[in-house]
């Protein structure tokens, strides 16, 4: 007797997911000129992956050293979870009002004004794991951009000219203050993907001062930052 073949590994994703997958499946040369740069930023109602949520995602896009201010996005979300606490840092009070999308809704416009672009944030990890978890929730995959974490580009910049201890971890604060960045409007999800675009601009200046920096350079970490 002969039995079906089933394809266990093979999920029914809804076509939003499949959609930005297929964009992957592409391998392309990129140049570090032509490559759409996300910066990103969230804010939440704390640090735990699995039992805070996402507030707010604000993002805009650099390409050609420029940012693009019209190419920009940001999202509130409903707060199934609210935490008094974290307020005075982010500002966003559960009665606020501004339109606010579910979680799901949220994922999908971000994940379409996304695309295949090159993510950018400060101390990535955190932001890249918060979006990660709520995907999950959804019965999706995780993120599948390459990024990049301002926090690590700007150590390998301050090598160029100075020892610098590994192991530190710069905060957005204090690149801004060293780069001479404005740091109005901090603390917003918005406001700090601005700063960090402006600081990621900067840091890439230096990096590629001699204009030779490869697409490929940008993803080297030889330090172990």
């Amino acid at each position: 007797m002969k039995f079906p073949f089933f394809n266990f590994n093979q999920q029914n994703y809804p076509e939003f997911w499949n959609t930005y997958s297929n964009l992957f499946k592409i391998k392309n040369k990129k140049t570090i000129k032509e490559t759409r740069f996300v910066v990103f930023d969230t804010e939440t109602t704390g640090f735990d992956f699995k039992k805070d949520r996402i507030l707010s995602i604000g993002a805009i896009a650099v390409i050609e050293n420029r940012m693009l201010v019209n190419d920009g996005l940001e999202i509130y979300l409903d707060q199934e979870i609210f935490n008094s606490k974290t307020v005075p840092i982010h500002g966003i009070l559960k009665s606020e009002k501004v339109q606010k999308l579910n979680e799901l809704d949220a994922l999908i416009t971000f994940l379409d004004y996304l695309k295949d672009s090159v993510l950018v944030a400060h101390h990535a990890g955190f932001d890249i794991g918060m979006v990660n978890a709520a995907l999950k929730r959804h019965g999706l995959g995780k993120l599948k951009n390459q990024f990049l974490d301002t926090g690590i580009l700007f150590k390998r910049s301050k090598h160029i000219v100075n020892f610098i201890d590994p192991s530190k971890r710069y905060s957005l604060d204090e690149i801004s203050k060293e780069l001479k960045i404005s740091a109005n409007d901090r603390h917003t999800a918005a406001g700090d993907a601005f700063i960090t675009a402006i600081a990621f601009l900067k840091i890439l200046s230096k990096l590629n001062k001699d204009g030779k920096m490869k697409y490929k350079d940008l993803f080297i970490n030889p330090m172990n930052y």
